[in-house]
């Protein structure tokens, strides 16, 4: 637990310099103040709404005992099963298989899934999914993934703000910026925040859906229940693939397709699929 804090300070930390950095190259020493402030605030939204906004942007739904017996059951039953408070439940509108947990703690963390997944699998698969997910919150990923989400996603934003107020001359440093070294550092930062924010969302992200399914997979004591349905997610996704965003790409368990991202494995945000099924069950995963 610890470490995740030591990565939680961490990415805070360095998403707070990245936004001083950019206000001072947009406007000088007031500009790297504002961005202080503006940092504050979101550091702070990050670590006690990201959740929430995370939810919010794919429309979730919070669903009873009542409404969605067959999975709240299955949560129900793994959380008492590992001794961790019952999470909150919630689907997503979309055809599309999947799923993902966020929260900041055990104590206020909460479950999605899509009614895609519903119709794909099986329970034990289902079990599987919802297992890793809960593995998500177990090892506390889920307060790194959720403020990696919401504040890489407020650096693009700003990035693309800056872009557009350039374009249109809103954008311009101090008076005594020589040789146009101020332009200069915009336009960098402009191109360098989005890289920087994914790259510092993938350093703390990737490699723990390996520890999510070694800990899933441990629980149900059904390691080829998880394996199955990973291969079918990610077999479904390609024919009705779920519309994410970059910044909240790798809080799934199968990484949704990105529209116009071409940059291979620097972008992934999961390790292959296949890889994750090879360590599941000890045999190499065929695609067709």
């Amino acid at each position: 637990m610890s470490s995740n804090i030591l990565k939680t300070a961490f990415l805070l930390t360095a998403m707070t310099l990245l936004l001083m950095l950019a206000g001072r190259a947009f406007a000088g020493q007031r500009g790297m103040l504002m961005a202080l402030i503006f940092a504050g605030i979101m550091n702070f939204v990050a670590y006690f709404f990201s959740d929430k906004i995370a939810l919010a942007t794919y429309r979730a739904q919070p669903v009873t005992r009542e409404e969605l017996p067959r999975v709240y059951n299955i949560v129900e039953r793994l959380a008492q099963k590992v001794s961790l408070p019952m999470p909150k439940v919630y689907v997503i509108p979309t055809d599309s298989p999947n799923a993902f947990a966020t929260g900041r703690n055990p104590n206020h963390a909460s479950v999605a899934v899509t009614h895609g997944i519903l119709g794909l699998l099986n329970d034990e698969e289902l079990e599987g999914v919802l297992a890793h997910e809960l593995g998500h919150v177990r090892n506390r990923d889920i307060l790194i993934s959720s403020i990696a989400a919401t504040l890489a996603g407020a650096i693009t934003y700003l990035a693309s703000i800056a872009k557009w107020g350039m374009i249109f001359g809103g954008m311009r440093g101090e008076r005594d910026d020589r040789d146009g070294g101020s332009g200069l550092a915009a336009i960098a930062m402009i191109i360098l925040a989005p890289l920087a924010a994914t790259l510092i969302q993938l350093a703390v992200s990737r490699s723990r859906e390996y520890g999510a399914d070694d800990t899933g997979a441990h629980w149900t004591g059904n390691p080829y229940a998880l394996a199955s349905a990973l291969a079918k997610i990610e077999a479904y996704s390609t024919q009705r693939p779920l519309i994410a965003t970059p910044s909240t790409a790798h809080l799934f368990i199968i990484a949704p397709f990105l529209g116009g991202m071409s940059f291979g494995n620097l972008f992934s945000t999961h390790p292959p699929t296949a890889k994750r099924i090879e360590r599941l069950t000890g045999r190499p995963a065929e695609f067709s």
